[in-house]
Formats: C-alpha cells, structure tokens, sequence
C-alpha cells in the first residue's frame, strides 16, 4: 500500500508517494506525466526487497510551489533526505526525470548506486535535427499547443509522446491514454515555477558516471532521442541497453510490468 508524504523544498511542497522497505529507489518522471507515470512499475518491482518512492516534481500533480527559481537536483536530495533511511539510491528516471537522475549522480555521486535511463535527456546533448515527416508533425504540434486551448495542446502532446512520432495518432488507448491526458492537463493548468538552474552540460561528462547504468529506449521514440539513448549507454563505463519494441517515449505507461521486470533485474544483478 501507498503511503503519502508532503516534503518541504524551500517554496515548493513535493508531493510523494513510497512503497515498500529497504534501500531506496527514487522514480523521476517525465515533463509529460507525473508521479502516477510509475505506480504500476513501482509497486511491481520492489517486492520486499526495496523503498519505491515517486515523487511530483515543480508543477506536476500534486505538488505545490510558489514561484521560484530553483534546483529540480535539490529538491531530489530534499525528497531523499526526508523520506529514506540515507542509503544511496538507484534513480529510475524517464526523458527530464533521466536528466535529473545524471545531473544528481554527477554532482552527488554518494548519494546515488544506480541508474535506471529511460529515453532520457541530456543537458549539452546536440540539438535535434528532424526529417522532414517528423517535422512537420512537431510543426503541427507546436501550432496546437500555442493555440490556447488546453484539450488541442493536451492531445497534440499525446501524439508526440504518447503514440511516438514513428507510429500513427491515437496508436495508444484505453486506460493509458485517459492517464496520460489527465496527467498532461494538470501541468497544462498549473502556473509557472520558475526555471531549473540546473544547467551543468552532462553531455560531455558521461564518461564520469561511474555507477552501473541501463539505458532503455523505445523504438518508435523520435529517431534523436533514440541515438542520444544509445550515445548515453556506449559512452558511460560499463552502460548496458536495452530497446523496447512498439513502444513510444512512455514505456511505463505502455509496458509497465516488463518496466519492472527490467528495473528488478537490474536491482538483483548489481546490487542484490
């Protein structure tokens, strides 16, 4: 069972949610989603074995935060440090949440085990260059989502990061889709934070992390995210990868229990 908690970041309230007992594992979730993105991986893989925790980051789900700039890296020590035992802790982080996940390990690298990147970003990492088909998608996606109405930017996002620019619109349903739009339309809605000042290129650096690091990917994410993935996993020392098939930017919400299955397994092989 989930237990809440409230955790005080200097203006912000980070809400959070943990699960079982043990060395910690802190799930990070993308700018597309919110802590939900995770329960039904988180709660499938930790067994007895582990704490899962998840938490909202500055202007998702249920946090709350007075504008402020801010470090999305401190308010990640503050979750560890309010809510674990202070054990280093795996990072299972997808696209922003990944690059939270590196830029905590580069700079706190006691405080962090393991890594878990899934399509994750990069600070410093080259600028995409999209074909022309992907393109024009984004083009019709930035279009929708200046226009103001929050239902048309909610389901231009759906279409990006959701179905995945190599699949057809509307390619994902059902029970994700309704938890995507929901979690999606809460950041819509929420008012500006102020901005990360986290912004060390990590790009560059990879080659520091020296903690165990799987990178997953799904294979109809954008073709630069894809090769930025397999850059991060060739170029960390002892990085592993691992491809998704028919899967977009969102595995968890797509695939969780083969998300768990893979973070158990890395939990077991490198630190069990």
């Amino acid at each position: 069972m989930l237990k809440y908690h409230h955790v005080t970041s200097s203006r912000a309230f980070l809400s959070a949610a943990t699960v079982g007992e043990g060395p910690p594992v802190i799930f990070l979730h993308s700018n597309a989603g919110d802590r939900r993105e995770w329960y039904a991986s988180m709660k499938g893989c930790v067994g007895t074995t582990h704490q899962a925790v998840a938490y909202d980051r500055r202007g998702f789900g249920e946090t709350t935060a007075e504008r402020e700039d801010h470090s999305a890296i401190a308010d990640l020590i503050a979750v560890l440090d309010a809510v674990t035992d202070g054990a280093p802790a795996v990072l299972v982080g997808c696209s922003m949440g990944g690059k939270i996940a590196l830029d905590a390990t580069l700079r706190h690298p006691a405080r962090v085990c393991g890594l878990v990147l899934i399509a994750p970003s990069v600070e410093g990492a080259p600028r995409p260059d999209h074909p022309p088909g992907i393109a024009d998608t984004v083009a019709w996606a930035q279009a929708a989502e200046a226009s103001g109405d929050p239902g048309r930017a909610a389901a231009a996002k759906a279409r990006l990061w959701l179905d995945g620019p190599l699949a057809s619109e509307g390619r994902v349903g059902g029970t994700a889709r309704q938890l995507f739009l929901d979690m999606i339309g809460i950041a819509l809605r929420t008012p500006a934070v102020g901005s990360n000042l986290d912004r060390a290129p990590a790009y560059g650096r990879l080659d520091v992390v020296t903690v165990p690091t799987l990178v997953v990917q799904g294979n109809l994410d954008f073709p630069h995210i894809q090769a930025r993935s397999r850059h991060v996993a060739a170029t960390v020392p002892g990085g592993s990868w691992h491809e998704i098939g028919g899967v977009g930017h969102l595995p968890a919400l797509e695939r969780p229990d083969e998300v768990a299955s893979l973070v158990s397994n890395f939990l077991a092989r490198y630190l069990g």
